[in-house]
C-alpha cells in the first residue's frame, strides 16, 4: 500500500520534467510521511531496516532509487547529506517526521538505546 503512494509520489515529481535539484527532491518526498525510507530493491541493509520497522508496526513510505530514473541523482544526495560522497552506498536512509535520522547504524544505535519508539510517536508513526 505505501509502495502505491511512493511510485505516485514519483509521478508527482517526475511531472516536473527534471527541474527539481536532487536535494530538494529528496528533502520534498521526505517531508511526505512519518517514516520515509529511501532504499535499492536489491540492498539486505535497506530489507532489514523495512523489516525493523514494519515488525514495530510502522508502515514507511519506501523509495526505491534503482526504480527512479533519477535514481543515482538521489542516491548521491543522499551521501552528500551523509557526509559519505564517494564511500560506500548511502542507501538505507531513513527520515522520521522529516528530519534526517541517518544510514542504517543510525537507526539501530537509536532503536537500542531506546530513542527510536519516542521518535516514531512524535512523528504520528507509532500510537502506542
Amino acid at each position: 500500500m505505501q509502495y502505491q503512494a511512493a511510485a505516485e509520489s514519483w509521478g508527482a515529481y517526475a511531472s516536473l520534467g527534471g527541474r527539481m535539484d536532487p536535494l530538494e527532491r529528496v528533502e520534498r518526498l521526505a517531508a511526505e510521511s512519518a517514516v520515509v525510507i529511501f532504499s535499492v530493491s536489491t540492498c539486505c541493509m535497506c530489507h532489514a531496516v523495512k523489516r525493523l520497522f514494519r515488525g514495530m508496526g510502522v508502515s514507511p513510505t519506501v523509495y526505491e532509487l534503482d526504480e527512479d530514473p533519477r535514481g543515482k541523482d538521489m542516491e548521491r544526495a543522499l551521501a552528500r547529506l551523509l557526509g559519505a560522497a564517494g564511500g560506500p552506498p548511502a542507501v538505507p536512509v531513513v527520515f522520521i517526521g522529516g528530519k534526517l535520522v541517518g544510514a542504517m547504524d543510525r537507526v539501530m544505535a537509536s532503536h537500542i538505546n531506546g530513542t527510536l519508539v519516542p521518535l516514531l510517536k512524535e512523528a504520528g508513526a507509532l500510537w502506542l
